[in-house]
């Protein structure tokens, strides 16, 4: 039990192996007796108990210090692998970055190269369309070169002939044509002025018919403005007429209202001046007329009553007085509604009539 020996043990990390120091057995205080058999010391139980027990703690205290050695060695570990993550994290991040700035520069660029198709295809579109134009200018001018060729070769046709030199052998010859090219210069400028004559002449005419349209022009116009006058006087008598009618119409209704009040006050007093008499009229509602009629004979002031005496009327004396002033009154009012009649109102002159023999 002296020397040292390798104990296996199989621990959560895996199987490993505990260094077993060597020991000296101490016998506990009051245990100095040892048992012997067949000559070799032999330790109690209890004491071999112990030992076991010590040898389970070294054994727990060397496998708690290896698993604290192998916990920090893994813990750094760990933190290296943390580390080395987080720099990959980085990197990461910074391709990303650096990926999305590519993007991005690719997609400006891409944008300005479509730009600068688009404007390069639209410059050649506008360089084929001014090609075109060009090339049809050119069809023209050349067309008009013909032209003026085939005019020039038809008023001058010496023009497309050799020379006078390699024409003409002598001076005679030379001076016939001379004197023909001065005659046909002379009928030229003649035509020509017979031309400008007959300019002038349109000239004139025009600016003849000019006038004639001016003057016309202004005698619609005047017309016109004639017309419009007629036509604001037109819609100013038309305002006028409106305006008489509203009057007349308000008049009318004015004097309709007050016609009605009359034949109101007059059945009014019609029934005044009969229901103290008890005189039984067969007289429309309607009958103004014959109403102020009735009226006037009923009163006692009125002709035929002269020398008469009669209670009742002795005692409505005051109140037919006052009905004959009203009656008065509106034979006043009617002849007012009524000017144009000769004469005045009928309710009126039997109201005169029969009221001359008032005291």
């Amino acid at each position: 039990m002296g020397e040292q020996a390798w104990l296996p043990v199989l621990s959560s990390g895996g199987p490993c192996r505990v260094l077993l120091m060597p020991w000296r057995w101490v016998p506990p205080p009051g245990h100095s007796e040892l048992h012997t058999a067949h000559g070799r010391m032999v330790l109690r139980p209890s004491t071999c108990l112990l030992l076991k027990r010590r040898e389970v703690a070294e054994v727990e205290r060397a496998l708690r210090r290896q698993r604290e050695v192998r916990f920090r060695q893994r813990m750094e570990r760990l933190a290296q692998r943390r580390q080395q993550l987080d720099q990959r994290e980085q990197r990461l991040r910074d391709v990303g970055l650096n990926f999305t700035a590519f993007l991005q520069a690719s997609a400006v660029r891409q944008e300005r190269a479509l730009q600068r198709a688009a404007e390069a295809r639209a410059q050649v579109a506008e360089q084929d369309a001014e090609a075109a134009r060009l090339h049809q200018q050119l069809a023209g001018l050349q067309q008009h070169r013909d032209r003026l060729a085939q005019r020039l070769r038809s008023l001058h046709p010496a023009a497309s002939e050799p020379p006078l030199a390699a024409q003409f052998q002598d001076v005679r010859s030379m001076l016939a044509h001379f004197e023909a090219l001065l005659a046909m210069r002379a009928a030229l400028v003649q035509e020509a002025e017979a031309g400008q004559e007959r300019l002038v002449q349109g000239w004139a005419r025009l600016r003849g018919y000019r006038e004639e349209t001016l003057g016309e022009l202004l005698c619609i116009a005047s017309e016109r403005a004639q017309l419009h006058a007629c036509l604001e006087a037109a819609h100013r008598e038309v305002l006028q007429g409106e305006s008489c009618w509203a009057h007349a119409q308000s008049t009318a209704t004015e004097k309709t209202l007050l016609l009605a009040q009359l034949k109101l006050a007059v059945l009014n007093l019609f029934h005044l001046a009969t229901a103290p008499l008890k005189v039984h009229a067969d007289t429309a509602l309607e009958d103004t007329e014959q109403q102020m009629d009735t009226v006037s004979a009923a009163s006692p002031l009125g002709r035929g009553t002269r020398g008469r005496s009669c209670p009742r009327m002795a005692v409505a004396s005051g109140s037919h007085l006052q009905v004959l002033l009203c009656m008065q009154d509106l034979a006043a009012i009617c002849a007012e509604l009524r000017p144009r009649q000769p004469g005045p109102c009928p309710a009126a002159t039997s109201v005169h009539h029969r009221g001359a023999t008032e005291p």
